[in-house]
């Protein structure tokens, strides 16, 4: 079996004293080069800013969500057309609309991110934090702890990736009745949460203030800020919290929960949401 995320290995297994030769199956790790086409001052730029290590597939969305979470841009309607470069499927470039210009200079960002960390080598936690539009949003958004227990069941259905190789982590979005809505799986956990707002960004469907966002491992620091941007209330969470994720969350007005299981779970930040 082999497909554009999905690769084969040899290797050898061992048993106690018994040794034997095998395929396995891999999740594929490769670099997406983003880069943007914009007008500046009647000439045509195109600019990387991004180069992520992710498992091909959405790309698109990866690139969209990428460029939303990050604060360049606010709206679908600021994308003219996404496409792979010419024979190569590691770079999307991403055209802007009309006139509209990124502020790239200001953003004091490097923007060249692994798998493992989706702010290294950002300058400060001042300069890695963005403001998102939906910030202001009023909701009343309230859930019973009974529909969050049913979540981890459900996210384990549809990581269909993850069954087959064991090594992606998932971003799982449900409405506030607890039925499943999308998911989207990566070799990073930030790419896998930057394509599923991206899917929500490229389909009309932000802000995502009544819906709850489900994460398969940790919640850190940039995913509860990737989060807040897409105007997500709560964010569960199968694994811990770091410390700066839940100062994030209290900061953002994100009900923030870890260590989700059936039968249990904590609440950090946005208790009055949960009933």
């Amino acid at each position: 079996m082999e497909t554009s995320s999905i690769t084969n290995h040899k290797i050898t297994r061992i048993s106690g004293y018994d040794t034997e030769e095998l395929d396995d199956l891999l999740a594929v790790e490769e670099p997406l080069e983003i880069q943007v086409a914009y007008q500046s001052a009647g000439q045509r730029e195109r600019k990387s800013i991004s180069v992520t290590m992710r498992t091909p597939g959405n790309d698109y969305e990866l690139a969209a969500g990428f460029l939303f979470t990050e604060g360049i841009i606010h709206s679908k309607s600021q994308i003219d057309g996404i496409a792979h470069a010419a024979f190569d499927e590691n770079r999307v470039i991403v055209t802007f609309s009309g006139d509209f210009e990124p502020l790239l200079g200001s953003l004091e960002r490097n923007f060249y991110t692994t798998s493992s960390c989706g702010v290294c080598g950002k300058a400060s936690i001042d300069a890695i934090k963005t403001r998102s539009v939906y910030a202001d949003v009023q909701e009343g958004l309230v859930l019973k702890k009974k529909l969050l227990y049913r979540l981890t069941g459900q996210i384990a259905d549809h990581q269909h990736t993850f069954e087959t190789t064991g090594g992606l982590h998932a971003s799982a979005l449900f409405n506030i009745s607890g039925q499943f809505i999308m998911l989207r799986e990566d070799v990073g956990r930030h790419n896998a949460l930057d394509k599923l707002i991206g899917a929500a960004l490229l389909t009309d469907q932000l802000p995502l203030d009544n819906h709850v966002l489900l994460l398969s491992g940790r919640a850190s620091f940039e995913l509860i800020q990737k989060a807040a941007m897409a105007g997500i209330r709560i964010v569960a969470a199968i694994g811990a919290p770091s410390s700066l994720a839940v100062q994030m969350a209290d900061e953002s007005g994100i009900t923030l929960i870890g260590f989700l299981k059936k039968d249990k779970f904590n609440i950090y930040t946005g208790h009055h949401r949960i009933l």
